[in-house]
Parts: structure tokens; sequence; C-alpha cells
């Protein structure tokens, strides 16, 4: 796991201990925000040949002997004020971590970062600009950036192409922004009488051994995708998250403010519609850059490929195919790839990095790929979808086989080489649960990780992903109720003749229940558009506190996806249960509706619901993906999706809602990005929707490692921080293995939560090091009832 720490400390450091004279003449000039003549002009890398001699390391340096408060990190020596502020003697830094600056306001890279993807340059001396991750503006544009920045125009610092975050040090005010969708998230805590951040929780926890909140751990299950349940919260006490679209600025490690740097809607009044052929050719364009500034960087091999004396592919070995000689060998193939699902959202990725000119997905003769232009795509062929393993899953199984032919199809590019990775039931979710690394947060990709990192394995250095493009770009269907305050009754005729086909085609027959879909629609999303924010956030608090919620536990679960109306109808809401709710104690849900009533109370919203409802969908999505890249990670292995990109989510909220409401959107819009790269032909079924595959998959995964299930619950954490009873879930377990028609997800969400407890708590080690970091341990007090904090139950009623 890659992430970046710092703080901006009130205390001043010691006297005589900012560092040893070398470094207050050389290193602290760097630090200071003079520039580096020996920088390197792309990355901004301090390169010095003879860092063993001037690090101070050397008794016999001319310089002095070493001190423990001078660092030495890529860009030189770094005075920095690695000690607690507090006053106390004990030296503090992050494991593995490299310093970049130093000074009372000190940062760290942590993790297996690549050269490339650290940068930092310098606009005058005292303002700096740190970018971590993939950022395809040049070093000029940074510049500006900065000078921008340095009179608050913080947006500028994330309207570059590609996925990164930003930390710009202008003297003692730090601004360090989150993206927009929320996969690169921004942490923060007070400490020492100043601010800690990072882009990870774990390590603020540790530093202030924060113990676990109940109360986000029960909302994460209750409601997921309300913001007005989770907050700015953590699962760690008094860590706090930025929310996405914002940016944290600590000034002289005292004040510290949370501002966006976005604006939610247009200020003006009357503004004219936005011309649809030129929101579409934004996306087209914003996707282009995205996927350039990838292709643009970089090429990155393992040590086995650039080995002179050894071959990357040893040619066939029977029953063993390129994908397994590759996992054998072990570590992911050199230059890019891409994920081929046959679904539009990857296709357009993989067409797209295949054709943009002069940007070759391969290193030059490396492998069977002898041309060097051709890209790597990887298609995961699932043998359990077959209908044996399944026997009510045969539309999932009908899908799959579809999927498999776009997909097979759009590998006829000549610039693909198309690799087919198959897996049976040791790939299928809750598989291998044992085993896994701890990830910073919950989430329930933690029971599908084995199956994701099967497929990855056989993938590139630097894979392209298709996930996001769901949220980014699709309508969700709470805009429906926009297009009613909008007064664009007609533009719903679309989407809801849709919906009455798909249910028509779903019964086998057109009539009886399609015929009432138009109705259901329409009173459900002008019931949505005539309802308040407050009363819908209250209204969702009362249904979780009403008994008749929790004695429904396992009757049949309507929104399961099998019916798209059904799903519809239950997203035409402010604010709506998850699917782990009704499975949650009296307790952790009377708690979640008194969060939401007060958020409801205090914080009233002036978003339209399907903005909102579409913004808490996409953050969702993005906070599940960040957790699947940490729990997939493989060495040498760099996972880009493009769709979660700041410059595509903009450009994706320039459509109009009449645009987005209209079936098939999200496949013309894919479509016109490709055709204005030059790719015209997509195979027959292109955006054919593929809900069924992963229901299935869910389904026989829980049937197959039920007996190992029921053992995780047998005497849970969960039930012992006092959020279900294990009874509960045990019964829901087995029920779901019988076939019934339970939320499935809701069992996924469990699995998971109580997968990362367990991990959480068996860890013995810090993220910091140093005389005063073994007292330093998150949750370290566990789940027992005496470490948690006094909880407030609603009155009851009289």
């Amino acid at each position: 796991m890659r992430w970046l720490v710092g703080w901006s400390s009130a205390a001043a450091a010691p006297a005589g201990r900012r560092g040893s004279a070398r470094s207050t003449a050389n290193g602290g000039r760097r630090a200071a925000g003079y520039p580096d003549p020996h920088a390197d002009s792309r990355t901004g890398h301090h390169v010095d040949h003879n860092a063993g001699r001037s690090s101070g390391h050397n008794s016999g340096d001319a310089y002095g002997s070493h001190d423990p408060y001078d660092s030495y990190g890529p860009y030189g020596h770094a005075p920095h004020t690695a000690h607690l502020p507090d006053g106390s003697d004990g030296v503090l830094q992050p494991v593995g971590a490299q310093v970049l600056w130093g000074g009372p306001d000190p940062l760290w890279a942590v993790g297996d970062w690549r050269p490339d993807e650290i940068r930092v340059v310098e606009a005058r001396p005292g303002d700096r600009l740190a970018v971590f991750g993939c950022c395809g503006a040049t070093d000029e544009e940074l510049r500006l950036g900065l000078i921008a920045a340095r009179g608050g125009a913080f947006r500028h610092l994330t309207a570059w192409p590609g996925s990164y975050t930003t930390v710009a040090c202008v003297g003692r005010r730090i601004t360090i922004a989150a993206d927009l969708a929320g996969a690169r998230p921004v942490f923060h805590v007070p400490w020492a009488g100043g601010t800690a951040y990072a882009t990870a929780a774990l390590p603020l926890a540790d530093l202030v051994e924060a113990e676990l909140d109940f109360g986000h751990l029960a909302a994460l299950l209750a409601c997921p995708e309300a913001p007005e349940a989770l907050g700015e919260g953590t699962p760690y006490r008094e860590v706090r998250r930025v929310p996405p679209g914002h940016a944290l600025i600590v000034r002289d490690g005292g004040s510290r403010e949370v501002t966006s740097y976005e604006s939610s809607a247009s200020l003006v009044v009357g503004a004219p519609p936005v011309d649809p052929e030129a929101a579409v050719a934004g996306v087209r364009d914003a996707l282009v850059e995205a996927v350039r500034a990838r292709l643009t960087a970089p090429r990155h091999a393992a040590e086995h490929d650039i080995d002179v004396g050894a071959v990357r592919d040893p040619g066939p070995v029977p029953g063993m195919g390129p994908a397994d000689r590759q996992r054998a060998r072990g570590g992911p193939a050199p230059g890019v790839g891409a994920d081929l699902s046959g679904g539009p959202a990857s296709g357009t990725l993989a067409l797209l990095a295949a054709g943009l000119p002069g940007t070759p997905g391969t290193v030059f003769g490396s492998g069977a790929a002898g041309a060097g232009e051709r890209l790597l795509a990887v298609t995961f062929n699932d043998l359990t979808l077959g209908g044996a393993a399944d026997p009510s899953g045969t539309a999932g199984a009908d899908s799959h086989l579809a999927e498999l032919e776009r997909a097979h199809t759009i590998a006829d590019n000549p610039r693909l080489r198309h690799v087919v990775v198959t897996g049976g039931e040791e790939t299928l979710p809750y598989a291998d649960l044992a085993n896994g690394p701890l990830t910073d947060e919950p989430g329930p990709s933690l029971v599908t990780a084995e199956r994701h990192r099967h497929r990855l394995g056989a993938g590139s250095a630097d894979h392209f992903l298709g996930v996001g493009a769901r949220q980014v770009i699709d309508a969700h269907p709470a805009r429906l109720a926009d297009l009613l305050l909008d007064r664009r009754r007609r533009h719903l005729v679309r989407p809801v003749a849709a919906l009455a086909r798909a249910e028509g085609q779903a019964q086998g027959q057109v009539g009886g229940r399609s015929l009432r879909v138009p109705v259901t629609i329409y009173r459900a999303a002008r019931r949505l558009a005539r309802t308040p924010y407050r009363d819908g956030v209250v209204e969702t608090a009362a249904q979780l506190r009403d008994s008749s919620f929790t004695a429904a536990a396992f009757a049949p679960y309507p929104e399961g996806g099998e019916s798209a109306v059904d799903a519809s109808v239950a997203a035409l809401t402010w604010c709506r249960p998850g699917p782990a709710a009704r499975w949650l104690t009296g307790e952790a849900l009377a708690e979640v509706s008194l969060r939401l009533e007060a958020t409801a109370q205090s914080r009233p919203s002036v978003e339209r619901p399907g903005e909102r409802r579409a913004r808490a969908a996409l953050a969702r999505a993005a906070a599940d993906h960040r957790v699947l890249e940490q729990a997939v990670e493989i060495r040498n292995q760099r996972l880009h999706s493009p769709y979660f990109d700041n410059q595509v989510v903009r450009a994706a909220r320039e459509l109009p809602e009449a645009l987005r409401v209209r079936p098939g959107a999200r496949a013309s819009i894919l479509r016109a990005a490709l055709a204005g790269a030059g790719v015209h032909d997509v195979p027959p079924g292109w955006g054919a929707p593929t809900h069924a595959t992963h229901h299935a998959a869910l389904r026989t995964g829980v049937r197959l490692a039920a007996e190992q299930l029921l053992e995780l619950f047998r005497a849970p954490l969960l039930a012992e921080a006092g959020l279900v009873e294990a009874r509960v879930v045990r019964q829901a377990i087995q029920r779901v293995a019988r076939g019934e028609q339970l939320p499935v997800e809701g069992i996924a969400d469990l699995v998971s939560m109580e997968l990362w407890l367990s991990r959480l708590l068996a860890r013995r080690g810090t993220c910091w090091t140093g005389a005063a970091a073994p007292r330093h341990r998150a949750a370290a007090a566990g789940v027992h009832p005496d470490a948690r904090y006094e909880r407030i139950l609603p009155p009851t009623p009289g």
C-alpha cells in the first residue's frame, strides 16, 4: 500500500536539532524552497551519485557525524523535525518512508512508489508542490498551478489529466486536495497541537492511538451510500475524512479548514442548457487525455523481465497457457494492458489504449509481443456460470456467454494481444478468506479479492480497469425526480418505456405488471420531487427504528437485482437502508437513525435529490475500489481507473440530465468517444446490462463456502461489538445457501466487515518507528465493551 503522510506542527524544533551543517547548507536550502540544480528535468528528482558519503552516516565525513533529525531523501538532505512536537526527545517517523521535505511541516512518501510517481516542483523560495500518482502535466504547468494555489485557486491543482494527489506548501500554509470521486481520499487528525494528514486513515489512527468508531461501522452496514450517516468519519475515532471535491488547508500548524474547490451547481439563474454534442465531446476528450496520460508515462517491468540472461516467456509448456506461465514466474507482464470483459467500459479503454498513435502498449521486444505495439487484453471466463453450478442462474450464464463473444470480437483488433484467464470454484467470491492483506478500511470487495487477483495476475505492469463508468456516466434513478423539478416530464417517456419492456421480458410476456410500470415510476419520482430533504432523511431514520424493519429480516428481497423496476423505485428516495441493515441489532440501527436525524437538522441540503444521490453512489463505488486496489495489490503492478479521474468526472457532470436518462446512454457516449479516436466498429450488443453474472457468482460463492462462513460467525467480532447477533447472521447464510431470495450483497458486507476487524486486531506492528513508536497502535483495546464510548439511545415511545 502506498500513501503519503505529513503534519503541520505548532511546536518549534528543539534548539540545535534542525540538522547538521551539511544539511542546513545544502539540503536545507532545497527544503526552504530554492531550486535544486541537480534535479531531473522530467520528474524533479535530485540526482546524487555520492549519496552514501554526503548523508553523514560516515563518521569520517568532513561535515560532521550523523544527526538523527537529519533525514536523507530522494531530494537530498531535509532537516525535518521528525520528533514529537510536544517537546519529548523521541524520534518518530513512518516505517519505510522517504522524506520529501522537512522543516516544521515535514512530508513523507511511504511504500513502493515509482520514481516517476513522485514529482516535486518549486516556484519560489518557500513554495513547493508535490504530486503523487500519474499526472499528465508538465513541470511548467505544475509551477503555474502552484502559483495559482498561492493566491487561493486550489481547483487548478486538480485540473490536470490523470489520477494523483497534490500537496501544496506555501510558506506555512499546506493545502492537500482530495479528488472528486473519492478514489484518492485525504484524512486528518489533530495531533500535538497541530494537524497530521495522510492519504490513509490507519497511519493516523496509529499516530493518535485511536480506537474503533462503532457508530461509523454500523453506518457502513446500515446505510453505506448515505453521506448523512457516514459524514466525515472513518472506522477510527478522531480520524476525519476530507469529503470528495474538498481540500484540507492547514495554516501555521494551528488552524485547520476543509473547503470545497468545486461548485456543486451553476449559480447563474436561467443559464442556457448545455449542448448535448458538446458535452459528449467533452467526455470523449477527457477520456482520451486520461488514457494518454498513462501511456506517455515511463514503461515499467519486473526484474526478471529486464534480466539480460533470462527469457521472459520460455515458450509453450504442456498444459500451461501464457497467463499460467506468467503467474508461475511471478509478477505482471511489462508494459501496459487492460481488462476486456466485453462490456463497453473496459472495451472503450482497451481500444483507446491500443489505438492512440505513437503510444505502444508493451515494452519493445519483450516476450511474445515482439512488435512492441500490441496491448495485452485480459478476459476472465468464469467456468462456474455454465448453469451446472447454479441451476437458477441461467440468465447469468447467457449474459456471460454474450460478454465473452463481444470480448472475442473486440480482440480481433490487430493491436490487441488477447489472453483469456479461466477460473473455477477456487475463484468464486468467499474463496481463500483466511489469506489477504489488511486494507485501510473495510469494503465488500474483500470477499472477491481472490477472484480479481487471479485475473490481474495475468495483467500488465500498468493495467486499465473499466470500473466507475456506470456511476460516472449513467443516470441515477433519482435523476427522474430532477427532471420533474425542471418541468421536463416528456424526458421520462424513454426511460419508463425501457423499464416497462425490461419488466415484460423478465415476465416472459408483455402485460400484467409491465403495464403498471409507467404509473409506478412516475408516482415514485413525483413523491421524491415533492419531499423536502429533511423529511426524506427523517423518514428513513424512523424506518430504521421501526420494529417491523428488523421483523422482516428474512422476507423476500425485491431489490436483489432481479427486477430493474423494483431497484429503480427503491432508489427514488433521499436515503435508504443498505442490504445488510435488516440483520443489524436494534441498538446499532437506533444509533444510525440518530446520525441521520442529527445531520438532517443541522446540515440542510440545497442539492436536488438526483444530483445528491448520484454523488453519494459515486463516492461509495470509489471507496470500494480503493479497498479492492489494496486487497489485490501485486508487486510491480499499478491499476488505472480513468473513469474516476477528476477531468472525466467533471466532463460527465456537464452531460444534460435528459441525455443521461435515455436507455443505453452510457454505451452511446462511449461509442462516440471511440469514434472521435478513429474506432467506428463495435460488436453487436454493445452496452447490454450484465448485472446477472455478479449476483449469480455471489450466490454460488455463498453456497459453496457456507461451512466456512458459518464458522466465521460462530463467535464474530461484530457480535462482540453489538452490531449483529451471530444467530441471525448464521441463519441468513443458511437461507441464502439454500437458494432463498435474500440480499446476497448484505452477506458480503457482513463478511467483509468481520474479516477486516479480525485482520486489524491480529496485527502486531505499527505504521511508525522510532523511540516513541512502540506505544502507537490503533484499536489496541479491541472491541470489548469497556473500549466503547457511551451511546445515546433514542427515546422510547410513550
